[in-house]
């Protein structure tokens, strides 16, 4: 006779922490219940909760939140990677943000993981052919979050996208894993060509506010570019560049810049 094995419901101890937290959140803000329930409680899984809130965020007039909703769960079950991209996405925020204090706050509060989230969802959409799809979500995202993200564009994960304002990305930027980077940075290009123009972003790198990275350009693994940079050449790696036009002023001054979220640099940097 064949051996029974037990049933064994699977362990999602991320998810687990995201629904406790809903509910101490419930418990200490009862005005928020209805909020937290629909948003976290009443799903079974973080896709089924991500579905949800990308859905109520990029829905309007011209496409509802019901079919908004079907098109990104159809997205996450045919793609587990955006899935797992999205719980790196959390994990990254929730260690580099020091003002992240719960799992729970990048998908309720943060425009920057929400608009990455909905991007993700998009850049499926345009693999899968789906062009105007695709395009759709670029629009409402640019109009909800401010953050304009070329659906084409290939970003990896462990992404952190700090306030997230005017953020822009081209349609052949290429973005490595564990990368941070803080509101108003473009990676953008520099004329009207056509053919392979945005910047290409290794992994570790970490993009002060304002920076700007323009053209077909690539910046070392591991570096860091000051805030208010103009970067119009490469960037090797594990340096620091700053200035209009960029140069290099010294070492990245750690391992991990994009981790550890340092921006300062100079001899004790």
């Amino acid at each position: 006779m064949a051996e029974l094995k037990p049933n064994i419901s699977s362990v999602d101890p991320t998810w687990d922490q995201i629904c406790a937290e809903a509910r101490q959140a419930t418990q200490d803000e009862p005005l928020m219940g209805g909020f937290l329930h629909a948003c976290i409680l009443h799903h079974k899984s973080i896709e089924k909760a991500l579905s949800y809130r990308i859905a109520a965020k990029l829905a309007s007039n011209e496409m509802s939140m019901v079919v908004v909703r079907e098109m990104v769960e159809e997205a996450y079950s045919q793609d587990a990677s955006l899935v797992q991209a999205a719980r790196a996405d959390l994990v990254a925020i929730y260690e580099r943000d020091p003002a992240c204090h719960r799992l729970l706050q990048p998908i309720l509060y943060f425009k920057g993981y929400q608009a990455m989230q909905a991007y993700r969802v998009g850049h499926h959409l345009w693999q899968k052919g789906h062009r105007d799809l695709a395009y759709f979500v670029q629009m409402r995202v640019s109009e909800i979050f401010g953050v304009d993200i070329h659906p084409a564009a290939r970003i990896g994960k462990g992404i952190m996208i700090d306030h997230a304002h005017s953020i822009v990305i081209g349609e052949t930027a290429v973005v490595g894993d564990n990368v941070s980077m803080l509101h108003s940075v473009t990676l953008g290009g520099t004329g009207k060509e056509e053919e392979d123009r945005h910047p290409k972003i290794a992994d570790g790198v970490l993009i002060g506010a304002g920076a700007k990275v323009l053209g077909n350009i690539t910046v070392g693994h591991c570096s860091r570019i000051a805030a208010g940079s103009v970067v119009l050449e490469e960037v090797p790696p594990c340096k620091t560049v700053a200035g209009i036009p960029a140069r290099i002023v010294g070492e990245a001054g750690c391992d991990q810049p994009s981790i550890s979220m340092n921006h300062m640099f100079g001899p004790d940097a």
